[in-house]
């Protein structure tokens, strides 16, 4: 097993603390889709994976719809897909990804949340050299399928690791970020059932903190999921036993 099964056993990422918070994203992500390729799911394949993310999340279908009404409106902004990186307490690389129509808000807003925990926002580049972008889908698995055939298949898709999720019944793929693309049009040929798709950042290394160093980077994490402008944050914090 590689880099993104160790790290997915030792610290699930942190799903959202509610489901609100959760429809709010998967919203922003569907009307930037839409916005980039039009409203039809058949012709939009960020869209349709998108939609499938939304089902898995149990977000109502009259919420997607409204998303996808909403995008094709002259009155809706564009949303700034932007990564922020820095450190927080304690030496911890943090990225945290926002989707924001309000760039001088959402910076000055992660930056006091940096500040405020003992932490400070760097400059591009500053940590991202620490984390590998992947993309990340989630299939059902299907019936008589060979796992390691199937990696040797999908390698050549971009594909860097593949593992069976036996207690939620899924086939868990890694690619690189780039061929995002390539792993769903290969999935959606071969009638993969697509559950969710997204993208992550894999710390190359983690960092070891005690219980109560752990705490004090909790409550900066805390901070940034409160925030409606953040999509995603990650780190390289190994978690205290």
């Amino acid at each position: 097993m590689g880099r993104a099964f160790e790290y997915r056993k030792a610290r699930k990422l942190k799903r959202w603390g509610t489901m609100a918070r959760t429809f709010t994203k998967l919203g922003k992500e569907i009307i930037m889709a839409v916005k980039s390729g039009g409203p039809d799911p058949v012709s939009n394949s960020r869209l349709r994976v998108l939609i499938q993310n939304a089902k898995a999340a149990n977000m109502p279908k009259e919420n997607v719809e409204r998303a996808i009404k909403k995008a094709t409106t002259k009155e809706q902004e564009d949303y700034k897909e932007i990564a922020y990186e820095g450190y927080g307490p304690h030496g911890i690389a943090i990225i945290v990804d926002t989707a924001t129509d309000n760039p001088t808000r959402t910076v000055a807003n992660v930056r006091s949340y940096f500040n405020k925990c003992n932490g400070s926002l760097g400059t591009s580049g500053s940590v991202s050299f620490m984390f590998e972008h992947k993309c990340h889908f989630k299939v059902k698995e299907k019936e008589g399928i060979d796992m390691e055939e199937l990696e040797l298949e999908m390698i050549d898709f971009g594909v860097d690791e593949i593992f069976a999720d036996a207690e939620e019944g899924n086939i868990e793929i890694y690619g690189t970020f780039e061929n995002f693309g390539n792993i769903q049009k290969y999935l959606e040929q071969n009638e993969f059932e697509i559950v969710s798709a997204e993208f992550e950042r894999i710390p190359t290394d983690t960092k070891e903190v005690t219980a109560e160093q752990q705490a004090d980077i909790e409550k900066l994490l805390a901070k940034f999921e409160e925030d409606d402008d953040v999509t995603n944050v990650f780190h390289n914090m190994k978690e205290a036993e």
